[in-house]
């Protein structure tokens, strides 16, 4: 691929990769990564590399320096199977952010300030030129629960929302008392089912609290209600279902 002229001014580098193709939808989604790679320049190059038929619109390094790979216009690789609203080509309608970080396979470290700085200065900038919706501004793992945990829990969603960006509530307390897990069915958990299926994942009411259901439930907790990731729906986790689903105007 030739070089081209970023489309934000928060890139301070091109690196064309050929792992694109043309997009079917607008994009209206903002969706974040992690590179979980051991190194970011190896992260990189495997974005460049056409073998590896892997890419993302942009790299976010660990001290702030943006790079773009694919043009905005295009449809880069980095979604893979995944869904959200019944959309299942999130490639098409999305723009990939990685942020440099080995992942949970190797540590999972803190991102650095000035790293979470630059992702948000270049989130800011690509909602406000794409108008996207701050309920679909999204992690991986929200569009792919069964596959993926990046950005995961360490990234501060509370903190992008409070630049303007993406959708977030005050995660209601924890406490004992009842919880739907693995194994349980009936209408309360078609009712949560239902619930995370408003909030966009991918998923049917069943009534059965199945592997996909426990996959989702602890997908939303490691983006929203991080203090404890088991895939169990206690009262904190639906409380906060709720309250993001009214924050969104999503309540049926």
């Amino acid at each position: 691929m030739q070089e081209f002229a970023p489309d934000s001014g928060l890139a301070r580098q091109v690196r064309p990769s050929p792992n694109h193709d043309e997009r079917m939808l607008p994009a209206d989604i903002l969706l974040l990564h992690y590179t979980g790679m051991t190194s970011t320049a190896a992260a990189i190059e495997r974005l460049c590399d056409p073998a590896a038929k892997v890419s993302s619109h942009y790299v976010v390094e660990e001290h702030g320096n943006v790079l773009q790979l694919v043009p905005e216009a295009l449809r880069a690789w980095h979604a893979g199977l995944s869904s959200w609203h019944g959309v299942s080509d999130i490639n098409s309608c999305s723009i990939g952010i990685e942020i440099a970080n080995p992942g949970h396979s190797y540590g999972y470290p803190d991102f650095l300030e000035s790293q979470i700085t630059a992702v948000t200065a270049l989130c800011r900038d690509i909602v406000k030129r794409h108008r996207i919706r701050a309920a679909r501004v999204l992690a991986h793992s929200d569009v792919a629960p069964q596959r993926k945990l990046d950005p995961g829990e360490k990234f501060p969603w509370a903190r992008l929302r409070h630049a303007g960006v993406g959708a977030w509530v005050t995660p209601s307390p924890i406490r004992p008392g009842p919880q739907l897990a693995p194994g349980d069915s009936g209408p309360e958990v078609a009712e949560l089912q239902a619930a995370l299926r408003r909030h966009g994942y991918g998923i049917e009411a069943t009534s059965v609290y199945d592997n996909l259901t426990e996959a989702v439930v602890t997908a939303f907790q490691r983006h929203f209600r991080v203090e404890c990731i088991d895939g169990r729906a206690d009262q904190s986790t639906i409380e906060t279902l709720r309250a993001l689903l009214a924050a969104d105007g999503r309540v049926s």
